[in-house]
């Protein structure tokens, strides 16, 4: 099972989640680990759940055409929208 670390507001959260997981689809059936992480459509139309991948951004897939339109030149700094990202490795995120 794939350990998430996130880090917010000068915090570290981290927790094991099931295979196959989305922390924003977790969060919307409130079994969410982690109780700070910002979102909100959940769909990759509004890119308030942008997080910068710290580590184990090589097991993501290449970013998906909302992540390119939403995102634009924060990818190249690491950015990825976390309700497009469906976890099977371990991986750390940060949020701003």
């Amino acid at each position: 099972m794939p350990i998430v670390t996130f880090h917010k507001n000068g915090q570290v959260y981290r927790d094991e989640v099931k295979s196959g997981a989305n922390l924003v689809v977790r969060a919307g059936i409130r079994e969410f680990p982690f109780p700070h992480l910002k979102y909100e459509c959940g769909m990759g139309k509004c890119s308030k759940c942008a997080t910068r991948v710290l580590a184990g951004a090589e097991h993501l897939p290449p970013p998906n055409w909302k992540e390119k339109k939403q995102l634009g030149d924060r990818l190249a700094e690491g950015y990825r929208l976390t309700c497009q990202l469906w976890l099977e490795h371990d991986i750390e995120l940060a949020q701003d």
